[in-house]
């Protein structure tokens, strides 16, 4: 009882006092950092928003990897590698076993890959949608942190908490912000290459090398392009063999990759205070496969053994998406301080992989090598705001945007699935549209009024209008308050949303099953829901920062998300199919729907810690402890993640060309889900957890002169590896037992080698 008063107390005490450090958008930090002007550059420093983009990257729930640290810490493939190293961040699959290749995506404070949006140079970046929604919430992709390579960024802005609630739909967790390097008048450029070498020989190595250059083109006129090639292996096929659960049933390592990325932009400084961006880029990502898929792949008629076209697959392509982006950018600075940005942003993507099933446990299983579909997705964006400085009393910028996103799709594997076992859904036929789209406006207002030297307070709010959920207000509010010369106190709460996907809302999408997901039914169906509301946060945090005049930073941060309407397949049927051709005892078949979830709740605390040692030696911590992640009617876990995260990593400048990082990451425990499929209760193995682990790297980075460096290291110096346990369903003796890999849901490789050069004038 105590518990719970306290906790509406510190609600209560964040909605009076309001929150967090000014959070100006990444929209407005482009302002800024991609004029390539020097005059632009310096009229925009004499504005408030400088100052307020500056807070941004000091608030408690924010945080910047900048290009010295991924320099010192180069990712071998993904730059959500880097990014998971953030307070808050971890990967995960959103899945209950790991399925479809150990595919993790990055999940901020535990509110799931789902929400948490990607944003480059602060436009979205919503690949990932045109994947597959499956049954769980599973989608096979590796999310979108891939489309830029590492030696292209700039930095990585990641904001979490009440901060990312400004930038509308799916940010409710987090926002990550690629920001990429600018174009420069004189003439730059860089070549890059890196390889990864793995002491294990069943583990997938990486190698990739690219370029960046850039310079001008006339006295106003300048340009950008870098490219990418890169490939990484995928784990052996029988890597995780000794370790399964389930013997007949291959449980696949991580699967491996291959990129080509190529991206131009042209930056025209019309005026000293205006300028014009366009923007293109394509890039291609393939899979290769490692053996798996999204539940068994055991043979229906030998199900003790692989199924041959796993094995003739491994090695393989088995997914190509393709990304194509145009961008056109204006940025107008006024003479009365204020700024303009507006973009248009058209994306579009093309998946193309082998056939899957969609009826129980053949979900994402591969039906034939040589018959594959592709889906095609479009994304529009259009979004303009302004910054106002302006004193009414005291100093104020106000900034006012509107927002429209479109998004179509046209996918015609996933909507294939027929209607005869089960029996025919009204108003459905086995012939449906493969078509599906959403429109979502919005309009923001934020003040970041000063209200003394020494209080920063940001009242803001959103208005999202979606074409399926309706409208939505999401309003915020933020207080940066210094005390003393020392310490900072910021609050923050805010209402985030998050409108449904495209297969929640089609009702064409269909997914079958004899009795796994069908809550002790025989037979059932799940369709798409054209009645769902959007999910909504309410995020709130409070935090205390130290900070003094040699460097010295200490911060503590508590953070809860009453997380409302969460949607999740449904476990009540809301009718019946009508006959059926096959069997009798699964005629009639039961129908669910995509359901929102009343409440759930997220809660946990975040540490930051940055000593300079001397001169030399800078030490960096940072610590994430979650409290609680569950569905609050249920108990049901939102996300398979540790109980903690500690990062820690000291930059030891040794010589005027030579820096050393050594640095380790230890997890804390990790429960697997409560419920399976259909009893809704975990027995044997898949109540198992994953003990504590620590990964240790050391890196280091020599300059030979101003032109050449080099960096190498070793990942994961002790050796410490994990193995993936299980598949969502094994098959044993002809029947079909639920066989959990508990915790153990992903590979954690062993040591490897690196070395990575970079060639620049």
């Amino acid at each position: 009882m105590l518990k719970r008063k306290s906790t509406y107390l510190l609600s209560l005490l964040i909605s009076v006092a309001c929150s967090c450090s000014y959070i100006n958008s990444a929209y407005a930090d482009d302002v800024n950092d991609n004029s390539s002007s020097t005059d632009n550059k310096k009229n925009s420093e004499d504005v408030i928003v400088v100052t307020a983009a500056e807070q941004t990257k000091q608030a408690l729930g924010s945080s910047v990897i900048t290009e010295q640290d991924i320099q010192r810490m180069p990712p071998k493939n993904d730059l959500s590698e880097i990014i998971r190293t953030m307070p808050g961040v971890n990967l995960t699959g959103n899945s209950s076993s790991g399925q479809r290749g150990n595919n993790r995506q990055i999940d901020i404070r535990g509110m799931g890959p789902e929400n948490t949006l990607i944003l480059v140079d602060g436009k979205p970046v919503k690949s990932r949608m045109s994947v597959r929604y499956g049954w769980r919430g599973e989608r096979d992709t590796r999310g979108d942190t891939n489309w830029v390579p590492a030696e292209a960024v700039e930095r990585i802005d990641v904001i979490r908490g009440p901060a990312a609630a400004r930038y509308g739909d799916g940010a409710a967790g987090g926002v990550v912000n690629i920001i990429t390097k600018k174009t420069t008048n004189e003439w730059h450029g860089s070549i890059n290459d890196y390889i990864n070498a793995p002491t294990h020989s069943d583990d997938g190595s990486s190698r990739r090398i690219g370029f960046v250059l850039s310079g001008g083109l006339l006295d106003n006129l300048s340009m950008r392009l870098y490219g990418n090639l890169n490939k990484t292996k995928p784990d052996a096929l029988n890597i995780n063999a000794n370790h399964q659960i389930n013997k007949g049933s291959l449980s696949a390592g991580r699967e491996g990759v291959r990129n080509k990325d190529i991206n131009g932009l042209l930056h025209w400084d019309i005026s000293d205070k205006q300028s014009l961006e366009f923007e293109a880029s394509t890039s291609r990502q393939g899979n290769i496969y490692a053996g798996d898929t999204q539940n068994n792949n055991a043979s229906a008629t030998n199900p003790n053994n692989p199924v041959s076209l796993v094995k003739s697959l491994y090695g393989h392509e088995t997914n190509v998406m393709y990304r194509t982006n145009y961008a056109l950018t204006h940025r107008n600075h006024w003479d009365s301080g204020a700024s303009t940005l507006s973009y248009v942003q058209f994306e579009k993507t093309h998946n193309s992989r082998i056939n899957e099933g969609l009826a129980g446990a053949t979900e994402g299983k591969f039906e034939d090598e040589n018959k594959w579909s592709t889906n095609v997705a479009n994304n529009v964006t259009l979004h303009s705001e302004t910054n106002l400085p302006f004193t009414l009393y005291v100093p104020q910028t106000m900034t006012v945007g509107l927002e429209y996103n479109h998004q179509k799709m046209r996918d015609p594997s996933s909507v294939k699935q027929k209607m005869d076992e089960g029996g025919q859904i009204p108003g459905l036929t086995n012939d449906r549209s493969d078509k599906s789209s959403s429109s979502l406006w919005g309009a923001f207002i934020e003040d970041n009024i000063e209200l003394t030297e020494s209080t920063v307070f940001t009242p803001a709010i959103r208005f999202n209008h979606h074409n399926v959920t309706g409208s939505n207000w999401s309003p915020s509010a933020n207080l940066f308050q210094e005390l003393g010369d020392y310490f900072t106190l910021k609050m923050g709460i805010a209402r985030a949303y998050k409108a449904p996907n495209l297969y929640q809302t089609n009702p064409n999408y269909l997914l079958t099953s004899r009795g796994n997901g069908c809550a002790g039914q025989n037979s059932c169906y799940l369709m798409g829901n054209k009645s769902l509301k959007a999910e909504t946060s309410v995020n709130k945090e409070i935090g205390l920062e130290f900070h003094d005049n040699e460097g010295l930073v200490a911060a503590l941060t508590y953070f809860r998300n009453d997380y409302r309407d969460k949607i999740q397949s449904g476990d009540k049927p809301v009718f019946n199919a009508e006959g059926g051709n096959g069997n009798p005892n699964f005629a009639n078949a039961d129908v669910y729907k995509w359901v929102n979830i009343p409440k759930a709740v997220i809660e946990g605390f975040e540490g930051s810690l940055t000593v300079p040692v001397n001169s030399k030696i800078n030490w960096r911590n940072n610590l994430t402890w979650m409290l609680q992640t569950k569905n609050k009617k249920t108990g049901e876990y939102l996300s398979i993640i540790p109980q903690y995260t500690l990062n820690t990593a000291m930059d030891i400048t040794a010589t005027d060309n030579l820096s050393v990082t050594p640095s380790l990451t230890w997890y804390g425990k990790q429960k697997p889900r409560k419920y399976d499929y259909k009893n809704n209760k975990q027995t044997g193995s898949a109540t198992d957890q994953l003990s504590p682990y620590a990964i240790v790297n050391l890196s280091t980075q020599y300059q030979f002169n101003k032109n050449f460096s080099v960096t190498a290291g070793v990942d994961n110096i002790f050796d410490k590896r994990l193995f993936r346990r299980g598949n969502a369903v094994g098959v044993t003796g002809g029947r079909v037992p639920t066989l959990g890999a508990g915790a153990a849901t992903y590979n954690e490789p062993g040591r490897s080698f690196y070395i990575g050069t970079n060639l620049s004038f």
